[in-house]
Formats: C-alpha cells, sequence, structure tokens
C-alpha cells in the first residue's frame, strides 16, 4: 500500500507552497496558464457589451460624446485655453487616458468578489483575473486611441498646430505605469 501511496505522489506535477514575501508573485505560473488568462480577457472583452444595442461602437462613442460635453463646456462656456491646440482633440487625449486608468481602476476593484466562485473550485493563479481585466481593458484603450490618432492626423492635414513628435513613442511607457498603477492601487483597496 506504501509502494502505491509513493507511485501517485511522484504523479502530480504542481505543488502549492505559502507565499515567502511580498514579492513573490510566482510570474512563470501566470505563463504556464496564460490560455486561460487569454480566456479571460475575451471573456471580459465581449461581454462587456454584449446585450447593448450599438455593442462595441460604444467604445468610440463614449469618448466623442465625453470630448464634446468637454469641449462645450470647458472650451466654450469657460473659455479655458488649450494653448492653440484643437479643443476637441486636447479633450480627447484627456478622456482617452483617463478613461483607460479609471477602467483599469474599476474593474479591477471587484475582481475577487466577482469571481470569488471560480477561485474557489480550481487552482490557476489568482493574479491572472486582474491580469486580464487590465489586457481587456487595454484593448478599449487601443481603439480609442486608435481614434485619437485618427484625429490627430485630421487636425494635422487641415493644417492645425499639432505636430506629431517623438514623444508619441513613449505611449506604451505611459500604458504600462497607468496599467502598474491604476491595478496595484485599485487591488491594494479590494
Amino acid at each position: 500500500m506504501s509502494k502505491l501511496h509513493a507511485s501517485a505522489a511522484k504523479e502530480w506535477d504542481l505543488v502549492i507552497r505559502p507565499k515567502i514575501g511580498w514579492l513573490d508573485l510566482h510570474l512563470a505560473d501566470l505563463w504556464r496558464y496564460r490560455d486561460l488568462m487569454a480566456m479571460f480577457v475575451w471573456r471580459d472583452f465581449v461581454a462587456q457589451y454584449k446585450q447593448t444595442i450599438l455593442g462595441p461602437l460604444w467604445h468610440i462613442l463614449q469618448p466623442l460624446f465625453t470630448t464634446l460635453i468637454f469641449t462645450v463646456i470647458f472650451g466654450k462656456m469657460a473659455k479655458l485655453s488649450t494653448d492653440g491646440v484643437p479643443p476637441l482633440l486636447f479633450y480627447l487625449a484627456g478622456v482617452t487616458c483617463w478613461s483607460y486608468f479609471a477602467d483599469c481602476v474599476n474593474r479591477t476593484s471587484g475582481t475577487f468578489i466577482g469571481n470569488a466562485a471560480i477561485f474557489g473550485k480550481v487552482y490557476f493563479p489568482r493574479l491572472s483575473v486582474p491580469l486580464s481585466n487590465v489586457i481587456s481593458s487595454m484593448m478599449k484603450f487601443a481603439i480609442q486611441f486608435a481614434l485619437f490618432l485618427a484625429f490627430l492626423i485630421f487636425y494635422w492635414m487641415q493644417g492645425a498646430p499639432v505636430q506629431p513628435t517623438a514623444a508619441i513613442a513613449l505611449t506604451p511607457l505611459l500604458l504600462r505605469d497607468t496599467a502598474i498603477f491604476s491595478s496595484s492601487s485599485s487591488l491594494e483597496c479590494s
């Protein structure tokens, strides 16, 4: 009986151990479970506007409506200066970055409560769910950033005083820092 017990113990390929410190994140497990994380990303992205009339078109309409409201309130009524940048482009840039940050914070803060049933059933890296929220928010940001780039090119072609510079290459760093700050602050609060 002890030989059978010993051979059964050798068949296990995953041993769950307690964390040693704060930075013991088991990042290798995230890589091993990348297919599950991809499924979580797809689930979050598709389910977000699944039962709405306009569907994913909201990813474009929401920042446009917000930008138009900001343009009317801050540009026309309050007469705030945008230093020569077209007001629509100025406010769209801010709305695009802010909506990514807010979306990451809102979706990541409810991760553990919203997925409690999954966490209790089977082992997988718990960090994969908040990370999948950040990645699915990144897909939404990519759509909105493409909209911003389209407006930037339009205004640039019209002769507006906007010049795309090499600083636009720093966008991935801004995106990474925003993702880290928003997810860490929301995980700390959840």
